[in-house]
Formats: C-alpha cells, structure tokens, sequence
C-alpha cells in the first residue's frame, strides 16, 4: 500500500473502526471493501496539505504584528491601528530546499506579505496606508520569490525577487530583541506632514522626506536581482549583488563573541546609475552611492547593549552635501520574569535632506525653498519576550522635531505613543 498523509491515515482507521464493530459487519466484509476504503483514503489525502514532496521540503514559517499608535502632530491627534510597515508587516513564507548530491543543494523562496494598513503610507488624512508592494490597503504582495543553489564549500547563488546584499545591512545586526519597534527607519511617521507652528497649518513637507531617503533606509525594498552569498569563515561573511537596471552592492558581515561580549558588524556599499524609485523613495535614487555600517555589542553577563549606524548618500547633485543619517540605541536586555527577556531601551536618531526642497503651506502657499532639511528623533521603549508564545509585545514613545531655513516655517513638534506585539509562526 502506498505511503498515505497522516491524517488521512487516521480517517482511514476510523471508516475500518466502524465497519468492524459487531461480528455481524465483519461477516458481511466482501471483496471490494479494500477498494472502496482505498478511493476513500486517496480522497482525504488530496484535501491534505503535504509537506513537500518525496525529493523537495516545504517549511511554512512567518508573524504577525499589528500596532496602535497614538500620535499628535502639534495641532491634530489620533489613534490608529496599523501594521509594522512594509517589509516587517505580516507575512507567510514558503521555504524549501532538495539535495542534489553531498554538500550541495537547491532551494526556493516565495515569501507573501499581507498589509491592511501601511504604516509607511498613513498620514493625517488616510489612517488607512496602501500598501508599497499592491497600492492598496488589505492588499497580498509578493515580497521576495527567488530559487538558488547552495555549496558548502562555495557559498550560494540565488536568482529572482530578493533582498539586496546591501538591504538593511546596518540594521540587521541589532540583537537586543527590540530591532522591530525601535530601528532608524521612519516606518511610523513615513508620509504624516509636518504641521508649521507659525501659521499652524500642514506643509507638504513630511516626516520622512525631512530626513531623506526614509532616514537610513536608502536600500530597503526587495528588487529582482542575482546574488551571492559566501560561507562564513571565523564568523566572517561577505555577499554582493546585481539588479537591473543598473545596481549593484557588496557587503561584509562579522558575529562573534569576545569574552563575555556579543559583538555583531556589518558595512556595505552601493551603487546606482539607473534605478526606478517608487512613491516612498524605498530604493536608492538613480546616479547615487551609499555607504552604512551598523554595530551592536552586548556584555552578556548584565545584559547591557549598545548599537549604532550610519548611513551616507551621494546624490551627485552639483553644489548638494551628502545626506547623512545618525542612530544610536543603548539600553538592557535581562529575563527577570519566567515569560522571557525584558529589554529596556533609549534611542537618537539625526537625519539629513540635503537636497533643495521646495516648503509649501497648505494656507500661506509656497514659502521658499530650503537648501535642506533634517530631523532630530529620540524615544524611549520596553520589550517584552514571551517564549511559550514565540511573541513580543512592546511600549514605545518618539518624540520628532524638524527644521528647514525658510522665512515664516516654524516646524510643530510630533510625538507618538505606540503599543504593538507581533507572534512569529
């Protein structure tokens, strides 16, 4: 008999469970009953989810995070409920790889996300965010779908819909356990307008766009491209990458331990000649190079951590500075309850628009145009780990001031209080 799916192997054993109650029924079994429980199997295994087939694996993995966030602009407030942002929002991943022969592999990626509100995309007027893969909210996009093939010895190739080499390089290195709600990106406040305090009306100047490039995010958004991936040596580790249409980055990464001290780095470099950029600038501008590193260290005994990045942009604009983002986060990671580590943390963010902005007040008109503009962000936060539930949840308060050199602009302070928990599965 052929090998059939649990479940249905049970089901099965109940259908023989009844036929065979009283001596009556086991009398009355004749020559097809065989086949008939047979075509009763093969119906309940195709209604089965497998887990691969008999040469290749499937792992279903992902989380889900939802938000509320209380905000006040200086003149408005809210509350809204919303996701993490694209990139950190729910998602599904389907992951799987076959052996081709000893130490060599081939696997696939199609990794969904689902958004029903942006957090990158809301603002004063849509507490709803489309999302930044669909254009809509409650929308399913697909994130990263790519196959590769692996080596031991010789690293990975990987072909198709995926994370740069240089994607989130600076933040990925942050183990403390509060990466998701606390990271330099401006995954709350993306596309909310700064309101002027002078006139108290909003500009069409944003949070984000304040600080440039989604602050340090310059290369944040999955695209198609060929990568490859080095083994690790000494916890040593590089990786580069090509996109269409023209991109292309390299990366080193380091993860160790010194002592009684975690210590995790990573720095990459990128370039592009000729990249389409969508409505929220996730990817790098076209004819620009950008530099990050990023650095966490941790003293495991007390649990102390301290992380730091940075990141610097060329735009190539004649007589524009570099864009520059500074972030710093310290704090404590410690388990003093039975559900898991408590982390406790501070941070500082500055970031830097070099670029001419054009500030117009939505009931003043145009005010002029500043030769930049910055954004000074600092917060505070808890973390809670609970391991039975392989969840999260966590207390974060931001407090956001921008400035621009224009005649009549006074930028109204934002804050936002937030409470958010995410399950992985």
């Amino acid at each position: 008999m052929n090998k059939y799916s649990l479940s249905a192997l049970a089901a099965a054993g109940l259908i023989a469970g009844s036929l065979s109650t009283g001596s009556a029924s086991a009398a009355d079994l004749g020559g097809n009953c065989c086949a008939d429980l047979e075509e009763r199997i093969a119906e309940l295994e195709a209604t089965t989810a497998r887990k691969g087939n008999r040469k290749v694996s499937l792992t279903v993995s992902g989380w889900v995070g939802q938000q509320v966030t209380w905000w006040d602009d200086g003149g408005e407030s809210n509350v809204y409920v919303n996701d993490l942002g694209s990139t950190l929002a729910s998602h599904v991943k389907f992951t799987g790889q076959a052996t081709i022969m000893p130490g060599w592999t081939a696997g696939y990626v199609l990794h969904l996300e689902a958004v029903g509100s942006d957090s990158l995309t809301m603002n004063q007027d849509t507490p709803d965010g489309p999302s930044v893969l669909t254009g809509k909210a409650n929308g399913v996009g697909t994130l990263q779908s790519f196959w590769f093939i692996k080596s031991d010895q010789l690293g990975k190739v990987s072909v198709g819909k995926q994370s740069q080499a240089s994607d989130n390089t600076a933040i990925l290195v942050d183990g403390s356990g509060s990466l998701v709600p606390a990271n330099w990106v401006s995954f709350d406040v993306n596309a909310f307008n700064v309101r002027n305090k002078t006139t108290g009306n909003l500009t069409d100047l944003t949070w984000g766009g304040a600080g440039g490039c989604v602050w340090g995010d310059c290369n944040g958004l999955p695209t198609n491209n060929v990568r490859y991936n080095s083994p690790s040596f000494g916890g040593f580790s590089v990786s580069a990458s090509w996109g269409e249409d023209d991109f292309w980055d390299i990366a080193a990464r380091y993860a160790g331990e010194w002592g009684d001290f975690k210590v995790a780095g990573a720095v990459a470099y990128s370039e592009s000649s000729d990249f389409n950029t969508n409505s929220v600038n996730m990817v790098q501008p076209a004819g620009s190079q950008y530099l990050q590193v990023g650095l966490y260290v941790e003293h495991v005994p007390t649990g102390l951590f301290a992380y730091g990045a940075y990141g610097h942009l060329d735009d190539n604009v004649a007589g524009v500075d570099s864009n520059q983002t500074y972030y710093v986060k310290g704090g404590i990671r410690q388990r003093w309850v039975p559900l898991g580590h408590t982390v406790l943390y501070g941070e500082y963010e500055h970031a830097e628009n070099n670029l001419p902005t054009t500030i117009v007040d939505d009931g003043a008109g145009t005010l002029g145009v500043a030769d930049g503009t910055s954004i000074n962000m600092w917060g505070v936060g808890a973390v809670q780990e609970i391991d039975t539930a392989a969840m999260s949840i966590w207390l974060k308060y931001r407090n956001l001031d921008a400035s621009a050199a224009v005649a009549g602009f006074d930028a109204d302070r934002f804050q936002e209080l937030t409470f958010g928990a995410l399950i992985n599965f």
